[in-house]
């Protein structure tokens, strides 16, 4: 599995994450969720672009 598959994955579990925590009311941990999603997607977005935002 490729590192952009990887990171698809986890945005996609993060995703799930979020829902569940809107539904139990924890606003907090949704806004924690919702920024590591956002995280996550673009690094994705990266990794399929061919980039790693982690080399300098």
């Amino acid at each position: 599995m490729s590192r952009g598959d990887e990171l698809k994955e986890l945005a996609s579990d993060l995703s799930h994450a979020v829902e569940k925590a809107r539904r139990l009311g924890l606003p907090t941990t949704v806004y924690l969720l919702s920024m590591a999603l956002v995280e996550v997607r673009e690094a994705a977005a990266g990794a399929d672009d061919g980039h790693d935002d982690d080399a300098a």
